[in-house]
């Protein structure tokens, strides 16, 4: 960006109205907020947090303890408690134009990604997803083509409509402020869809999308079976479990466990790539960890090109060997 840019960016920082969609669960903020609260704060303030569902105002509660948060609007409605789309994008329209935001903010996970596209349809504004820097107030980073080339794209919209990469920027953490809380404006909730239901599996482990230690299998382990040792390794790391494509489609795991383009993104401290050969659309979801290990008896697999530890080697072997190396 050059100098005038910047400094044009900076002089009117101060007036441009940002507004936040937080995603909570069981009272708690999600993760992928306090990550996109940063994001924010580097668009504009004041930052206003909107917080809807049965349990808005416990959840505003907590939110307004974030430093960079100025406000908290609440919208306390059991109809916003399964993040339907066409029941949030109104209230966000609405909440838009009282505010008058220049900005609407919300993480890049299943939640945010299925919200934000209706309400720039619905402001008729082109909505820029999955941004991993803020370069200016008009113009933000995003990787394309499952990471592979990174895009600098500049909106001429007058209201941007942003996902966040969750992994790119820090969780914003509790402050010494406390927000005012305010009550949202009333929107409509049109009856366009209905819940019905959901499965939810439970686990001791670690989240995937914030653990920070990931055990991942592939296909190479050939059976549901055998990816229990990937289970097992993990429960001795205090780990989350992952899994490449391949090995969801063959049926070894579920689904929810599935890192790359067209699964989680994650970015731990500790990455153990186990059998997994290193397809480009894999690479996109965990190639930002800090610390990458990968196992594999093809020493030609690209997951060794980004591995900062790599052990050519037969995973049956190597993985008992290691948890119980581990185990002592």
């Amino acid at each position: 960006m050059d100098q005038t840019s910047r400094r044009a960016f900076s002089a009117t920082a101060g007036r441009l109205n940002t507004l936040l969609l937080v995603e909570h669960k069981d009272k708690a903020v999600s993760a992928g907020s306090l990550n996109a609260i940063t994001a924010a704060e580097k668009l504009g303030k004041p930052i206003t947090a909107l917080v809807a569902g049965a349990d808005a105002q416990a959840v505003a509660g907590e939110v307004a303890k974030y430093g960079g948060v100025d406000k908290v609007w609440v919208a306390e409605d059991a109809a916003y408690d399964h993040g339907l789309p066409e029941v949030y994008a109104p209230l966000l329209v609405e909440a838009q134009k009282k505010l008058a935001a220049d900005y609407i903010v919300a993480g890049h996970t299943a939640f945010g990604k299925n919200i934000l596209p209706r309400v720039a349809a619905l402001l008729d504004v082109a909505p820029i997803s999955d941004i991993t820097a803020v370069e200016s107030g008009d113009t933000f980073v995003r990787p394309i083509y499952a990471g592979n080339a990174i895009a600098t794209v500049k909106s001429k919209d007058p209201i941007k409509v942003l996902t966040v990469r969750t992994t790119a920027f820090p969780a914003a953490q509790v402050g010494s402020n406390q927000a005012a809380v305010e009550s949202a404006s009333a929107a409509e909730k049109p009856a366009l869809t209905q819940w019905v239901s959901e499965e939810l599996s439970k686990s001791d482990r670690p989240e995937l999308s914030s653990a920070r230690i990931v055990v991942s299998g592939g296909r190479a382990l050939k059976s549901k079976e055998n990816f229990a040792m990937v289970y097992e390794l993990a429960d001795t790391l205090g780990a989350a479990v992952g899994a490449s494509r391949a090995a969801v489609d063959a049926g070894y795991c579920d689904n929810s466990l599935q890192v790359g383009q067209t699964g989680k993104i994650v970015a731990p401290d500790l990455y153990f790539a186990l059998g997994i050969s290193g397809a480009i659309q894999h690479l996109a979801g965990m190639k930002d960890s800090k610390v990458i290990v990968a196992v594999n008896k093809d020493a030609d697999s690209p997951i060794f090109q980004i591995a900062d530890y790599g052990l050519v080697g037969d995973i049956f072997k190597v993985i008992p060997e290691l948890k119980e190396k581990l185990s002592k």
